[in-house]
């Protein structure tokens, strides 16, 4: 087990522009009334900081390790959705609500199916059918299927971020512990967004949103950095 001393030790200096990128975005704190170029590039800053995180490790790294590949194309699609987010008023919601729907399943598909973890699986469903019917009341239209389709895809990431958690024993893995927290956080930016938009204003919505997602991403991005381990041995840890 690495212990978390030598994780700082090593990954640590590789975030430093991702957190004074992300010191940037909230001391600036552009309105989001006056959606711009700058303001999209501000709020990305942070994500392309991560990119630059895994590429860090090299490119190779990233083109023999699958997982670690799908979560970079996954922060890709996560700028792409945060772009669009800047001009949502402008009718551009439903582009960014799909680009983070890709990022979505390329992070599940970077997680893997192993192990199954069918509990945790059981709790992610009903916890997604209690918050779908919580947004339903405030959703019309085309709105009602979309944000369904997008609740089941962000629960089915959770459920395979969490299902490899293992707290204790030989097994146990500090990547995983990132991962599921995660996409615990990335859950509550998102459902956090989903009721400030459809159904009541959320005090401080923004800054609970943009903190939680941050966070989220970092975790998720540095979950990636297992797959340096030897691809045997983490296929086996999987698997037992």
């Amino acid at each position: 087990m690495v212990s978390p001393v030598t994780v700082v030790k090593s990954e640590g200096p590789k975030l430093v522009p991702f957190f004074k990128a992300t010191c940037v975005y909230f001391v600036l704190w552009l309105p989001s009334s006056s959606p711009s170029w700058v303001s999209a590039l501000i709020k990305c800053l942070p994500i392309f900081c991560l990119w630059l995180f895994l590429l860090a490790h090299g490119l190779g790294f990233l083109l023999t390790h699958p997982s670690a590949t799908r979560i970079f194309v996954g922060l890709v699609f996560s700028a792409l959705g945060d772009a669009f987010l800047i001009w949502q008023d402008q009718g551009y919601f439903v582009h960014g609500l799909l680009m983070f729907a890709v990022t979505h399943m390329l992070y599940a598909s970077a997680f893997g199916m192993r192990p199954l973890a069918l509990r945790t699986g059981l709790v992610m469903a009903v916890l997604s059918g209690l918050c779908y019917a919580l947004l339903y009341p405030g959703l019309s239209g085309a709105f009602t299927y979309l944000v369904g389709v997008y609740v089941a895809l962000i629960s089915f990431m959770g459920w395979r971020a969490m299902a490899g958690l293992r707290l204790v024993g030989a097994a146990w893995r500090w990547t995983e512990l990132a991962a599921g927290s995660g996409a615990l956080l990335f859950i509550i930016s998102d459902l956090t967004i989903a009721l400030n938009k459809f159904c009541f204003p959320v005090p401080y919505s923004r800054a609970l949103i943009m903190s939680t997602y941050y966070a989220a991403q970092m975790l998720i991005a540095l979950s990636a950095v297992e797959s340096r381990e030897p691809v045997e041995d983490y296929r086996l840890s999987k698997a037992n």
